[in-house]
């Protein structure tokens, strides 16, 4: 298990040990952050080949389309960021076929993408080729 300071990380793929409670997938491009309590998530893909998931807000002169929040019930939402995308360098990596649960969310990495989904059904789908909401 993969203990982070917001719950535990059950993986299915070899354990590794948590230095936090963030972690990347192995490609580096995706990486997520859980607050402190589980009850949200945020992912950031650094590099996309498709559009956003949703129109860019006239409010968001930043980066839109990259990073996704997701709490433990509503839908999911996209934030408009003004920092610079750069591929993670989290040591916990959440190995293709590993699912987690940060609280009441669950996030699958697979080598199709990453998904969270809270108990509502509610959450995201992202992979260089297509990030979206459901």
């Amino acid at each position: 298990m993969l203990k982070a300071l917001i719950g535990i990380l059950i993986l299915a793929a070899p354990a590794v040990q948590a230095d936090g409670y963030g972690f990347r997938t192995p490609s580096a491009n995706i990486y997520c952050n859980g607050s402190l309590d589980g009850g949200e998530i945020s992912c950031t893909i650094v590099a996309r080949s498709s559009t956003p998931a949703s129109p860019r807000p006239a409010s968001c002169n930043g980066n839109w389309g990259h990073t996704f929040n997701l709490g433990r019930s509503g839908p999911a939402t996209m934030v408009c960021n003004n920092y610079t995308l750069r591929p993670s360098t989290y040591s916990d990596v959440a190995a293709y076929g590993s699912v987690g649960s940060f609280a009441e969310i669950t996030c699958r990495s697979e080598t199709t993408g990453l998904t969270c989904t809270n108990p509502q059904g509610r959450g995201f789908f992202l992979s260089r080729r297509q990030q979206r909401m459901f």
